[in-house]
């Protein structure tokens, strides 16, 4: 319980940094946010309006200071580029980045310690080998290829899902949650629940087979570890079935290094998945701060960074409590 305490007092201490790191990155970085507004050929002092508008007058610790109050009062500001508050913007965006990121982590974890587990169990033999190629194979594959060669397959040729978007054109749901998953089985609209479904697929299924590549590898030489224990030669030795021994005494050990790849892979994936959601026209979080970037939208940058820096150090404190239940040595300790 110390320990779970001592993690959840340095997480505002973790956020603080992240946020004061990003402002000053991006007040720092050469180039003007009103470069935008500029060329729409806007007179001199209608920009210099819009600068006292915005803040950008004022002296950068002054400019600190005043997005800081904002800030604990749960005020993310007002998008520069369309004037809408970050807030209710990032509402809008995070649900379809999460669905996609937890689908992309089914996928990977499930073909990725199933392939470990093969590969582990056959070692040097050919069924090893091909296992070891394809991870290889696919961790040496960027995602936009592998999503350009989905969509020719599965879309282009065979036809069985849609090129882009999140949902048909003409399909209406019932927005609830914003989690088109949830929302559809919580109204029970079957049509838009298989929409989103297939809609969904193809770009889950590019980042989860790259992501599978790690996974696979990660759990191959945990399991080679643990099945060499001591223990596990006693649980053969009392007979039992080499199934049982596999996945219950050997696999539960083998699972802590794949707790944390998947951990950091869940945060990676809400940010660094812009390339996938721009090949998918999927509108998630990465796209938002892809374009937020490109146009210096300082409080959209801002509110994604925080919020990614949250979710990064939530899910490091669930894998650590994961830890615990998964390795009973942690908890006598």
């Amino acid at each position: 319980m110390r320990y779970f305490l001592s993690r959840i007092i340095w997480l505002p201490v973790v956020l603080w940094a992240v946020v004061t790191l990003t402002f000053l990155v991006l007040r720092l970085a050469p180039g003007d946010p009103l470069d935008v507004i500029a060329a729409r050929a806007i007179d001199a002092t209608e920009l210099e309006r819009v600068r006292q508008e915005w803040g950008l007058d004022q002296p950068l610790w002054q400019q600190y200071l005043t997005f800081l109050g904002s800030l604990l009062r749960g005020d993310l500001g007002i998008a520069f580029s369309s004037g809408v508050p970050v807030t209710r913007l990032l509402l809008e965006r995070i649900p379809p980045t999460i669905e996609l990121a937890v689908a992309a982590m089914i996928i990977s974890t499930i073909i990725g310690v199933g392939a470990g587990i093969i590969s582990s169990t056959t070692r040097s033999r050919w069924l090893d080998y091909t296992v070891r190629s394809m991870a290889v194979l696919g961790l040496s594959i960027p995602w936009f290829w592998l999503a350009i060669v989905l969509i020719i397959i599965f879309s282009v040729w065979l036809g069985w899902t849609p090129v882009g978007g999140r949902m048909q054109a003409g399909v209406s749901y019932e927005t609830i949650t914003g989690f088109m998953l949830v929302d559809t089985l919580i109204t029970g609209n079957w049509p838009a629940l298989l929409s989103f479904l297939r809609h969904l697929a193809l770009p889950a299924l590019a980042i989860g087979l790259t992501s599978a590549g790690f996974v696979a590898r990660i759990t191959r030489s945990a399991m080679l570890e643990v099945l060499r224990a001591d223990y596990v030669r006693a649980a053969r030795a009392k007979g039992l079935r080499e199934q049982t021994v596999v996945l219950r005494h050997a696999l539960r050990n083998a699972l802590l290094p794949v707790l944390t790849l998947q951990g950091l892979q869940f945060g990676t994936l809400l940010g660094g998945a812009v390339i996938t959601e721009i090949v998918f026209s999927w509108p998630g979080l990465g796209r938002t701060l892809f374009d937020a970037i490109s146009r210096r939208d300082f409080p959209i940058v801002q509110g994604a960074v925080i919020f990614i820096a949250f979710v990064y150090v939530i899910v490091n404190l669930l894998v650590d409590f994961l830890y615990h239940v998964v390795d009973p040595r942690l908890r006598r300790n």
